[in-house]
C-alpha cells in the first residue's frame, strides 16, 4: 500500500458521522476521527467526505463516485447500499451487482479502498432483525465483490461491541460517539496504524431494565422514527434531501476545522 497523505470518505449518514455530534451540531463520526488520527503524523495530509446522509447506492455512485475519479487520493472509503436494504423491498443480488460496478471505478482510482459489511443486527427490534438475513447475504456478495477487485473489508457484522444497543442512538439506525469511536479504530487498526484502545473492548455490564421499559422505549421509537419515516417514503420525500456534503475538497484538516 501506497503512503496515505490523502483520504477520501464516500458513502451515506454511517460515514457523514450520524449520531456522533460536535458541540456546534455537526457530525463528527469515524471517517473524522480517522482523518484527525491519520493527520496526527502526516504533515500536509488532506481529507474530504462526500458522504450524505439517506443516499442509496446510485445516488452514491451518480454523485460521489466522480469525484473520486477527479481527486484520486491515496485512500478512499467507500460503504453504499444500507439504505437500499432497509427500504420495504429490495433485490440484494441486483443490489450486489451494481455495488461490484461501482466498486470497479472506485478502485481504479489507484487508490487502497477499504469497504464495510452491515451490522449483525440479530439483537436488535424485530422489525429491524427482519432485515437480518438480507443483510449477511449482501455482506457475502461484496466480500466477493472487494476480493475480486483487491479491496480491503472492514468487518463490522464481526463487531460485538456493536451488538449491544447501547452502542445506537434512539432510533436505532446510527451509532453514538461511542460506536462510531469504535468503528474509527477498527478502521485504523485495519490500515496498520498504531491505536492505543481496543475496539474488542466490551461495553461495562448493565442489569437488564424492566420489561415495561422496553415496552415503552419500543412505542417511543414507532412513534418517533419508524411512523415519520414511512410517512417520508409514501410522499416520496428522501432523508438527504437538502444536504451537502460537509467536506467536498481534499484539503486539510485544520483548514476545514478552522476556515
Amino acid at each position: 500500500m501506497r503512503p496515505i497523505s490523502s483520504f477520501l470518505a464516500l458513502g451515506d449518514s454511517f460515514t457523514e458521522g450520524l449520531d456522533d455530534w460536535r458541540p456546534d451540531g455537526t457530525p463528527r463520526g469515524w471517517a473524522d476521527r480517522v482523518a484527525e488520527q491519520l493527520s496526527a503524523s502526516r504533515p500536509g495530509f488532506r481529507y474530504a467526505n462526500l458522504a450524505v446522509r439517506g443516499k442509496l447506492l446510485d445516488q452514491i455512485v451518480e454523485d460521489q463516485i466522480p469525484v473520486a475519479e477527479r481527486l484520486r487520493p491515496d485512500l478512499i472509503t467507500f460503504c453504499a447500499g444500507g439504505n437500499d436494504i432497509i427500504r420495504f423491498s429490495c433485490d440484494t443480488d441486483d443490489l450486489a451487482r451494481r455495488f461490484d460496478a461501482a466498486l470497479a471505478r472506485v478502485t481504479a482510482t489507484g487508490a487502497h479502498v477499504l469497504v464495510f459489511t452491515g451490522f449483525d443486527l440479530g439483537r436488535m427490534h424485530p422489525i429491524i432483525r427482519r432485515l437480518r438475513g438480507r443483510v449477511a447475504c449482501y455482506n457475502e456478495l461484496m466480500r466477493a465483490s472487494a476480493e475480486r477487485h483487491g479491496s480491503t473489508v472492514v468487518d463490522l457484522w464481526g463487531m460485538a461491541p456493536l451488538a449491544d444497543p447501547r452502542s445506537w442512538g434512539r432510533d436505532r439506525l446510527h451509532l453514538t460517539a461511542e460506536g462510531h469511536r469504535r468503528v474509527a479504530l477498527r478502521v485504523l487498526e485495519a490500515l496498520g496504524e498504531p491505536v492505543i484502545d481496543d475496539w474488542r473492548t466490551p461495553l461495562p455490564e448493565m442489569s437488564p431494565p424492566p420489561w415495561q421499559d422496553w415496552v415503552r422505549e419500543d412505542l417511543r421509537w414507532m412513534r418517533d422514527f419508524v411512523m415519520p419515516y414511512v410517512r417520508r417514503r409514501l410522499r416520496g420525500h428522501a432523508t438527504g434531501d437538502g444536504y451537502l456534503p460537509k467536506r467536498p475538497e481534499l484539503l486539510p484538516l485544520r483548514t476545514l476545522e478552522h476556515p
